[in-house]
């Protein structure tokens, strides 16, 4: 058994069992926002949006569907790699700029307590 398998899907039946209303509605939420019929963005931008989107949440079976419907709806093989590369600019931006957040933190951050006897850190190392 493997952590992904392209026959998970037929456990949409344990969900459809579990919670049939709440499916009912994801289902026609990700109808309407991916095809409904008052969409502007052309559907192959659309796919590319979504494995970009795919590719960031690393949903494997999103990128499975996704990316072959991108390529249905005209994108090239060059489009798809824009894609990968802009989707890992930004998962590596969000690290980035978070990283401003962490240095803010560390800054206000009280200072460490002082080692025992006034040694320094490093010299207690030593």
């Amino acid at each position: 058994m493997g952590y992904h398998e392209h026959t998970d899907h037929r456990y949409l039946r344990n969900l459809r069992k579990g919670a049939p209303e709440a499916v009912k509605a994801f289902m026609a939420f990700d109808q309407e926002a991916l095809a409904g019929a008052g969409k502007v963005i052309p559907r192959k931008y659309t796919e590319l949006m979504a494995v970009a989107v795919a590719l960031t949440t690393q949903c494997a079976y999103c990128i499975g569907a996704h990316v072959p419907s991108a390529k249905a709806a005209g994108a090239s093989e060059a489009e798809l790699a824009e894609t990968v590369m802009i989707a890992a600019a930004l998962r590596a931006g969000g690290s980035y700029a978070h990283g401003f957040m962490a240095m803010k933190f560390f800054e206000q951050a009280p200072e460490a307590d002082a080692p025992a006897g006034g040694e320094t850190e490093q010299a207690a190392r030593a």
